[in-house]
């Protein structure tokens, strides 16, 4: 099983770069907004019934997939890098993953933040995320979210072998998706 952690801030094209993954590989997307758009019409998002519910449905599913015969899965995050509860997630994740021989590749995305307020927009995005289909909204919390926390990593911050770093400020998310599936031969 191979789990390929793909993160970066809000609206870096992270779903979209699954997406492109999925096509070109075994790779099953699951995209972080698929639990929180299941979980966000009955609690609001800062309420405990929220986190907990979001994080048992993630939680119950990568178990379910670190034991299954799956070629792999991609999973999306938005990473607070200041937030020691950020990586404590994390590392769950990846021990759950590796304490069945799963393979774990980091895949850290980063882009101009004019770029990611356009792609906020995008057709693709409102269509799969429900919750960030109003634009005012989600752009606020784009704008807020960068303020108060750091999303992408400091250098040498990741310290895993199979780890890799692409600014796509210029890339498609079809050349994002070939460029990873190079460097890890997937």
């Amino acid at each position: 099983m191979k789990f390929i952690l793909l993160f970066g801030p809000q609206a870096v094209g992270k779903m979209t770069v699954g997406q492109e993954l999925e096509k070109i590989t075994d790779l099953k997307l699951f995209h972080n907004h698929m639990t929180i758009d299941l979980v966000q019409p009955f609690f609001d998002f800062d309420t405990d019934a929220y986190k907990r519910l979001v994080n048992l449905f993630r939680h119950e599913i990568f178990e379910e997939a670190s034991k299954s015969d799956l070629y792999g899965m991609v999973f999306t995050y938005v990473w607070a890098f200041d937030q020691q509860s950020d990586w404590d997630f994390v590392n769950e994740v990846c021990h759950t993953f590796e304490s069945k021989g799963g393979e774990i590749y980091f895949v850290e995305l980063e882009a101009d933040v004019d770029e990611r307020l356009d792609r906020n927009k995008t057709p693709n995005r409102l269509e799969h995320k429900p919750t960030k289909r109003n634009i005012v909204q989600s752009e606020h919390h784009l704008k807020v979210t960068l303020e108060h926390h750091r999303l992408n990593s400091n250098e040498n911050e990741i310290t895993r072998e199979n780890y890799i770093r692409i600014n796509n400020t210029k890339l498609n998310a079809n050349e994002v998706a070939k460029i990873i599936q190079n460097k890890f031969g997937l």
